[in-house]
C-alpha cells in the first residue's frame, strides 16, 4: 500500500464514494449471513448501542445525505437515536437493504457538497470497523478500504487544520502527514501500523497494541469528538 505524504491538500472528490463503495462489498454479504441474534450485540465503542443500532444510525445518515434531508438537530446525538427509533419496526434485512442503498447512492452526493460531508464516509468507515469488532471479525479499521480511508483522514484533517502529524506507517511505502501544514506548529511523530492510527483519530481504544506517538497525546488526536 503507497500513501503519498502531501494528499491532504487536493481534495478528491470522488474519494469518499470509492471509500463507502470498498466497504459496501465487504460488509453487507458479511452481515447478510450472520444470524439474527448477532445484531442484538453490543457494540463496545458505542455505548448503548447495538450492532443493529450502529447499523441503522448509519443506513439513517446516508438516507439523508441521498434525500438531503437535514433537520436543524441531523446528527446530534439526540437525531441519531431518534433514526434508530424510528427503525425499531423494521427486520434487520430491511436495515441492510438502507445501508446497502446509501452506501452506493451517496458518494456522489458527497463529492457535490464540496468537502463538507466527506468527514461522513470516514464515519461509516470507522463504524464498520465497530461492527466488526462487536461480530468478533478480523480485519476491523483496515481491510481493503483502508488507503482510502488514510488518504481520506489526511484530507479532512488538513481541512479542518487539525494538529500536525508525521505517520510513518508499517503497511505504507511513504509517509502520511496530517493536520495543519502550515508550519506554525512542529508536527507529532506518529510509528505504527494503519489501522492504529485510524482508532485513533476515531477515538477507539487501542489496548495492547504496539505503537509510538511523540509530540500530541492521543486524546488530542480524536476528531469525531466523545
Amino acid at each position: 500500500m503507497t500513501t503519498p505524504a502531501d494528499v491532504q491538500n487536493v481534495r478528491d472528490p470522488e474519494l469518499p464514494g470509492r471509500l463507502l463503495t470498498v466497504e459496501r462489498d465487504e460488509l453487507v454479504p458479511l452481515l447478510r449471513g450472520r444470524d439474527d441474534a448477532d445484531f442484538a450485540l453490543p457494540v463496545t465503542a458505542c455505548p448503548g448501542w447495538t450492532v443493529r443500532d450502529v447499523l441503522a444510525h448509519c443506513s439513517a445518515a446516508l438516507s439523508r445525505v441521498v434525500e438531503s434531508r437535514y433537520e436543524k438537530d441531523v446528527f446530534s446525538p439526540a437525531g441519531n437515536q431518534r433514526d434508530i427509533d424510528e427503525r425499531a419496526g423494521w427486520t434487520n434485512a430491511q436495515i441492510l437493504d438502507e445501508l446497502e442503498r446509501g452506501m452506493t447512492e451517496a458518494g456522489p452526493v458527497i463529492a457535490k457538497a464540496g468537502g463538507v460531508l466527506d468527514v461522513l464516509a470516514l464515519g461509516e468507515w470507522v463504524h464498520a470497523g465497530d461492527v466488526r469488532v462487536a461480530l468478533g471479525e478480523p480485519g476491523a479499521y483496515g481491510g481493503a478500504g483502508l488507503p482510502y480511508a488514510l488518504t481520506l483522514l489526511a484530507q479532512v484533517t488538513g481541512r479542518q487544520g487539525h494538529l500536525p502529524l508525521h505517520a510513518d506507517l508499517d503497511d505504507a511505502d511513504e509517509p502520511l502527514r496530517l493536520g495543519d501544514t502550515s508550519g506554525e506548529r512542529p508536527p507529532a511523530r506518529f510509528i505504527g501500523d494503519g489501522p492504529t492510527l485510524v482508532r485513533l483519530y476515531a477515538g477507539r481504544p487501542v489496548d495492547g497494541v504496539s505503537y509510538e506517538l511523540a509530540g500530541a497525546e492521543a486524546a488530542e488526536l480524536n476528531i469525531f469528538g466523545d
